[in-house]
C-alpha cells in the first residue's frame, strides 16, 4: 500500500512558477513510476508526466514539454512538479500517482495509487 500526499498548489500570477511536491509513504517508493495528472473543471483528468524508476526516465504531455519538469528524491521519497511560464489554462487539480507496473504510463489506468489532489490556479 502506497500514500500519496500532494503539496505546493497555489495562486499564481500567469507567467509565474511553482514547484509541487508529492510525498509518498511506504519503503518501496523507489520501485514506482510516478507521475503527475491533472483535471480542470469540467473535463476529465489528464496526464502531465511520467518518471519510470528504472533510470529515472522521464516522460511528458507534449504540450507541456519545455515549461514542466518531473523529478524524484528517492531518498525523501519524494516526487516533484516544477512548473514554469504558468498560464491560466494550466488551471486544474494537479494529482501524483504511482505504478508498481511501469506501462501505462501516460494513462490513468496505467496507476495503483493516487493522492488528493493540490489546487492549482492561475490569473491573467
Amino acid at each position: 500500500q502506497v500514500q500519496l500526499v500532494e503539496s505546493g498548489g497555489e495562486l499564481v500570477q500567469a507567467g509565474g512558477s511553482l514547484r509541487l511536491s508529492c510525498a509518498a509513504s511506504g519503503r518501496t517508493f523507489s520501485r514506482y513510476a510516478m507521475g503527475w495528472f491533472r483535471q480542470a473543471p469540467g473535463k476529465e483528468r489528464e496526464f502531465v508526466a511520467t518518471i519510470t524508476w528504472i533510470g529515472g526516465i522521464t516522460y511528458y504531455e507534449d504540450s507541456l514539454k519545455g515549461r514542466f519538469t518531473i523529478s524524484r528524491d528517492n531518498a525523501k521519497n519524494t516526487v516533484y512538479l516544477q512548473m514554469n511560464s504558468l498560464k491560466p489554462e494550466d488551471k486544474a487539480v494537479y494529482y501524483c500517482a504511482a505504478s508498481s507496473r511501469n506501462m501505462g504510463l501516460m494513462t490513468n489506468s496505467g496507476y495503483d495509487y493516487w493522492g488528493q489532489g493540490t489546487q492549482v490556479t492561475v490569473s491573467s
